[in-house]
């Protein structure tokens, strides 16, 4: 398909979003896991990276050479890069501080995020759905974190919103870049910056490793490869606010990892917050999703 005519399916793009989830989930566990075993967040990130690359560039050369890793859009790129380090910063660091079903659930107060930045941002008008919306969702936040006594640290609740506002806004640019990139083209040219940035500290975090250590590093650089990929291609074929359903899907696999791997449950405050911040996303998606076709039937020729 040519890069520059994107098609809307959402079935298309809902299945590939599921996917990807999955993929991403896979890779939280492991990037715990790791930490949980002393390797450094700017090693892990790095090598994350620095496997997708050869991966990359073997599907690019195997479908139609490297001319599909051609931009005009450098600029932007460079701008998703920023991006996307600090994303990958604040959400990996969320993993390493917080159990991950309450990572897990933060990250999904990132619609929640989008509508606040429409609001400061875009001068969109939000109506009282979707600020209903918000307040439910920093509600269950509430019950989630508990500020005044929570059972973990504040600031790895911190981290995880910052991780999720820019969910919010690279999912908005990466729809944007996908107007006229391919995926493999967005994905790899991130991966790329990201190793150029991470590789100066590696001199400085990197420590000798067992067998097992960097099998756990090939597993996420493969799983975050494979989510990156796939929740990119869904954003090519289908809308933020449709496809990002497809996100809540985490919760029952770090649910699961928590419990198999680390042994440990949520709490009875998450179960109770969990759905609140769900709900506050799905109203949000509902509501835009509303909008866009009261939009695009007011600006269809009329029978």
């Amino acid at each position: 398909m040519d890069a520059s005519s994107p098609r809307d399916r959402p079935n298309l793009a809902l299945l590939i979003r599921l996917a990807g989830i999955a993929g991403f989930a896979t890779m939280g566990a492991l990037i715990k896991l790791a930490s949980e075993r002393g390797i450094h967040l700017a090693e892990i990130i790095f090598w994350r990276q620095f496997i997708s690359l050869p991966i990359l560039l073997a599907w690019v050369m195997a479908h139609g050479g490297l001319a599909m890793l051609a931009t005009r859009r450098p600029g932007t790129h460079a701008v998703r890069g920023i991006y996307g380090m600090i994303g990958m910063i604040f959400n990996f660091g969320a993993v390493i501080l917080l159990p991950l079903a309450e990572a897990t659930t933060l990250n999904f107060t990132s619609p929640i995020w989008a509508v606040i930045l429409s609001t400061l941002l875009l001068r969109e008008k939000v109506g009282i759905w979707r600020w209903s919306a918000v307040l439910l969702g920093f509600s269950g936040i509430l019950l989630i974190a508990q500020p005044t006594g929570g059972h973990f640290p504040l600031y790895g609740t911190l981290v995880a919103l910052g991780g999720a506002f820019m969910i919010a806004l690279i999912s908005i640019q990466i729809r944007d870049l996908s107007r006229t990139e391919r995926p493999v083209t967005i994905v790899f040219w991130f991966a790329a910056m990201s190793v150029v940035v991470t590789a100066p500290f590696l001199p400085f975090v990197m420590v000798p490793h067992s067998a097992q250590d960097w099998l756990l590093l090939l597993g996420i650089g493969l799983a975050g490869t494979w989510g990156q990929v796939l929740v990119t291609a869904a954003l090519r074929y289908g809308a933020v606010s449709s496809v990002i359903v497809m996100d809540y899907s985490s919760l029952v696999w770090a649910t699961l990892f928590g419990w198999l791997i680390f042994d440990r449950l949520p709490p009875g405050t998450t179960w109770l917050g969990a759905p609140l911040v769900v709900a506050a996303g799905l109203v949000i998606a509902w509501r835009e999703h509303y909008l866009a076709r009261q939009r695009a039937s007011a600006a269809s020729p009329s029978a």
